[in-house]
């Protein structure tokens, strides 16, 4: 049986500005779902899959998340952090860990509950043919707010187009903030500098020929950025506890 994926990047650099005056006082993935930050929601969720080692970057406020968590040991994880002078975006966060990271881990955004069956995703990549990388991915033809990515009957990405559109797709997945990544993809993202998972990294992967796949699966996560967003995970969350 494969080495499960025992390690995870959870992005916690943002301002969170479309939640002030929340965020104020506290980072956006300390926010309390039914009384606990949503970072613990993730870790916890993780650590029933296997993960037990995570990488955590930083801005605002970092010392809420650090005096919080520590080093991890009373969540009966291993926690480690990197700080951002500068905010450097989705995938520029990612360099930061490339000299401690290993070969594979899983990367989410904290500004989101996820409860994806993360084994089986990692079951799935697996699967694939030589993958550098598996999104999670949502056939949709509305994505108007959303960037979006072509796929082959493989699921491998083909081509990615970012909002605004100008055209309809055939073939359209909404890429969602969920990956499995390999060590592999870090050498294609500039030292300190602003770099995005979406718009820059993934296109740049494409283009090299990688391998990069989409992951389709039913379970629940969301994205949080309004009180709205909020009150309704803390429904989804009373609804299955």
């Amino acid at each position: 049986m494969p080495n499960k994926i025992t390690q995870a990047v959870i992005l916690c650099a943002g301002l969170g500005t479309r939640l002030k005056p929340l965020t104020d006082t506290i980072p956006k993935p300390m926010i309390p779902l039914l009384g606990k930050p949503m970072l613990e929601w993730n870790i916890r969720y993780f650590k029933r899959h296997g993960v037990r080692e995570f990488f955590v970057n930083l801005h605002h406020l970092p010392d809420v998340i650090m005096n919080y968590f520590g080093d991890g040991s009373r969540f009966g994880v291993r926690i480690h952090y990197s700080f951002e002078q500068t905010i450097l975006g989705t995938a520029g966060g990612l360099k930061n860990f490339e000299p401690t990271i290993g070969d594979e881990f899983y990367v989410i955004y904290g500004d989101m509950l996820s409860l994806v069956d993360y084994t089986k995703m990692s079951e799935a990549f697996r699967k694939k043919k030589d993958p550098i990388g598996m999104q999670r991915t949502e056939l949709t033809d509305s994505y108007a707010d959303a960037d979006v990515v072509e796929l082959d009957a493989d699921m491998k990405f083909i081509k990615i187009h970012s909002k605004p559109h100008t055209e309809k797709y055939s073939n359209a997945h909404r890429m969602r903030g969920v990956f499995i990544l390999k060590k592999e993809i870090l050498s294609f993202i500039p030292e300190d500098t602003f770099y995005e998972i979406g718009k820059e990294l993934l296109p740049e992967v494409v283009a090299a020929g990688k391998n990069f796949y989409g992951y389709g699966c039913r379970e629940y996560s969301k994205g949080i950025d309004t009180i709205e967003k909020i009150n309704e995970v803390e429904n989804y969350l009373k609804s299955i506890n």
